[in-house]
C-alpha cells in the first residue's frame, strides 16, 4: 500500500508542475514581432519534418535496444 501512495503523491507533484511550466503571462502588446504581419517567431517551424525523422529514429533504435536486452 506504502508503493501505491508514494505513486500517487508522485504524479500530483508531476501534475503541478506541469501546470506550473504550462503557465504563461499575458501578451501585453498583443503583436507578434519583427517577423511580420501574421507571423510566429518560432525558429522550430522549418525543422519539424527532420525532428518528426529523428524522433520516429529515435524510437526505432531504443526498442531494438530494449528487446535485445529481454531476450538475453
Amino acid at each position: 500500500m506504502k508503493s501505491f501512495n508514494k505513486k500517487f503523491v508522485y504524479s500530483i507533484i508531476l501534475s503541478f508542475m506541469s501546470i506550473a511550466a504550462i503557465a504563461q503571462p499575458p501578451d501585453p502588446g498583443g503583436g507578434t514581432g519583427g517577423v511580420g504581419p501574421g507571423q510566429t517567431a518560432s525558429p522550430i517551424d522549418m525543422y519539424v519534418y527532420i525532428l518528426a525523422i529523428v524522433a520516429v529514429g529515435l524510437v526505432i533504435f531504443f526498442s531494438k535496444k530494449y528487446s535485445k536486452q529481454i531476450s538475453k
